[in-house]
């Protein structure tokens, strides 16, 4: 008798993890196109200069987190530009006062027809 029941391969038990998650049967593929991840994903290499220590930093931290340092840094970075866009475009609208008034949106109460006469 076999120790390990044979699992029927559906989308239930791939889904639920029962198939698919054994890392003994898991291997690295030797055909994997880095070029086309990249493309794929939308990254460029870019090379900077770090201070060691913000470098070593990066990697304690991602590894904390499970992540390599490259990713960690890549998601700071992200997150850093998306917070400045947000208050470069805030910063913007206060000093052209282009916040919406009521005013200005008080067509949007009348009805399609009467929107399109005003």
């Amino acid at each position: 008798m076999s120790k390990n029941p044979k699992i029927e391969s559906t989308e239930e038990a791939w889904e639920s993890g029962e198939l698919g998650r054994d890392e003994k049967y898991a291997r690295v593929s030797k055909s994997v196109d880095e070029k086309a991840i990249d493309e794929g994903l939308g990254l460029i290499p870019v090379t900077i200069r770090l201070q060691q220590s913000l470098v070593e930093d990066f990697k304690f931290i991602a590894e904390l987190n499970g992540i390599r340092y490259q990713p960690l840094m890549r998601q700071v970075l992200t997150r850093f530009a998306n917070c400045e866009l947000k208050r470069i475009t805030r910063d913007l609208m206060e000093e052209q006062d282009l916040r919406p008034s009521r005013d200005n949106n008080d067509h949007m109460d009348q009805a399609p027809e009467e929107r399109k006469r005003a």
